[in-house]
C-alpha cells in the first residue's frame, strides 16, 4: 500500500493470534518510546476483544489515545462479529475495543468481487457494526477491501497449516506451477481491511508530513467513495444462513476508502493546538425511545460540528443515512433491541481482571 513505508514489527500476538491487554498496552508503549528514533507515524491493529466498559475507563483505549496525543495514526480492525445474531440485534454493536474508542479510526471490511472496478463492491456480511457497546459512539469510521487478501505466508506459519484451505494455488501467480504456494496465503477478515487504511495513511502523511493523526482521519473520511445499494444479501453455503446488510453509518460509516481521492484533496481540517481535544473524534449516537429513531451527536470539540466542508451531513450523508433533521435510519432490529441500546452491557456485567482478558486477532 505504501511501498517507501518502513515496517516495524512489534509482536504483540502469539502463534495462535492471542495475546493479553497488558502485552499490547505495552507495544504501544514501546511504540511511542521509540517514535522519533523510527519516524513512527501510523500504528496498525489487527486485534481486538470485546468491549467490557465505556472506552473512557478502557486501558487498552487510553494506550492508543496516548498513541494519537503523541502524533501517531492508529488504525484499528472493527471485528468479524457482523453475522453474530445472539443479542437479536442483527450484528449490530459488536465493534471491538479500542476500535471503540473515538480518536482513532476503526475499519470494517469490504468484498472486491474479484472485480478491479469499485462499483460492484459490497460489505463482508462478518464485518462488525457500530454503535459501540456502552458509549454508542458511530462506527466503524470507515471500510476498506478486507476479503480473500492474498499475502507473504512466513515459513511454517500456523494459520496455514491449520487452514490449509487459506493457502494460494501456484498458478495464482505462476503459469506452470502446480501444487500450492509455500510463500502467498489468503485471509478474510477486518484484520485485513485495516492495513490497507494504514497504508492510505501512510501515503497521506508521505505527501503533506505535518499532517496531525485527526487531519488524516478527517481526509480519509471525507473523501470516501459513497455510493452504495441500500442493502445486499450472502447466503453461507455451509448453514445456508441468509445474511442481509443495511448500508447505514453503523455498517460503512463515512464510506469506502479512496486513496486516490485523498491523495488528490487539499482540505485540511483545522484543529485545535491540543491532540487531546480530538477534532475529528467519532460521533456518538443518541438514541430517543419514544420515537425509536436514534440522532448523530459529534463531540463539542470536532470539526462535524460546524456547518461547513466537514459538517457531519457531508461526511455522512452522502451514505443515504440521515434525514435533513440529522436522524439515522437503518434496520428496524437496530432501533427495538435493549441489549445495545440498554443500561447493561451486551458483553459484561463487570470487567475480568487483565489476566483473564483475551485479544483475538481478527482472522
Amino acid at each position: 500500500m505504501a511501498p517507501k513505508a518502513n515496517l516495524i514489527n512489534l509482536r504483540a500476538l502469539d502463534q495462535n493470534g492471542n495475546s493479553t491487554d497488558s502485552i499490547v498496552i505495552s507495544a504501544i508503549a514501546e511504540a511511542i518510546t521509540v517514535q522519533n528514533q523510527y519516524n513512527i507515524r501510523v500504528i496498525n491493529l489487527s486485534l481486538g476483544r470485546p468491549v467490557y466498559e465505556s472506552y473512557l475507563q478502557d486501558p487498552l483505549c487510553q494506550a492508543v489515545e496516548a498513541a494519537w496525543e503523541a502524533g501517531i495514526v492508529v488504525v484499528a480492525a472493527a471485528g468479524n462479529d457482523g453475522r453474530d445474531d445472539s443479542a437479536g440485534t442483527n450484528g449490530y454493536g459488536t465493534i471491538y475495543a479500542p476500535g471503540n474508542d473515538p480518536y482513532i479510526i476503526t475499519v470494517g471490511a469490504m468484498k472486491t468481487m474479484g472485480t478491479p472496478q469499485r462499483s460492484d463492491d459490497l460489505i463482508a456480511s462478518y464485518s462488525s457494526k457500530g454503535p459501540t457497546m456502552i458509549d454508542h459512539i458511530v462506527k466503524p469510521d470507515i471500510v476498506a477491501p478486507g476479503n480473500r487478501v492474498v499475502s507473504i505466508m512466513a515459513s511454517g506459519a500456523s494459520l496455514a497449516q491449520t487452514y490449509p484451505q487459506t493457502l494460494v494455488p501456484l498458478s495464482y501467480y505462476d503459469t506452470v506451477g502446480s501444487g500450492n504456494s509455500s510463500f502467498y496465503f489468503m485471509l478474510n477478515g477486518t484484520s485485513m481491511a485495516a492495513p490497507v487504511v494504514s497504508g492510505a495513511a501512510a501515503l497521506l502523511i508521505e505527501q503533506n508530513s505535518s499532517l496531525t493523526p485527526d487531519q488524516v482521519k478527517a481526509r480519509l473520511m471525507l473523501t470516501a467513495y459513497k455510493t452504495f445499494p441500500t442493502s445486499s444479501s450472502v447466503t453461507d453455503p455451509t448453514t445456508g444462513i441468509v445474511y442481509t446488510d443495511y448500508y447505514d453509518v453503523f455498517t460503512v460509516g463515512a464510506g469506502y476508502v479512496d486513496i486516490a481521492a485523498a491523495l488528490a484533496n487539499t482540505d485540511v481540517a483545522v484543529c485545535s493546538l491540543d491532540p487531546a481535544a480530538g477534532c475529528a473524534l467519532s460521533p456518538t449516537a443518541v438514541f430517543n425511545a419514544s420515537t425509536s429513531t436514534a440522532t448523530l451527536v459529534p463531540a463539542p470539540s470536532s470539526i462535524w460540528n460546524m456547518q461547513t466542508l466537514w459538517a457531519a451531513q457531508t461526511v455522512w450523508g452522502a451514505a443515504e443515512v440521515l434525514d435533513s433533521s440529522g436522524t439515522l435510519w437503518g434496520s428496524q432490529t437496530l432501533w427495538g433491541a435493549q441489549t445495545l441500546w440498554g443500561q447493561q452491557s451486551l458483553w459484561a456485567q463487570s470487567t475480568p481482571s487483565d489476566a483473564s482478558i483475551i485479544l483475538v486477532s481478527g482472522e
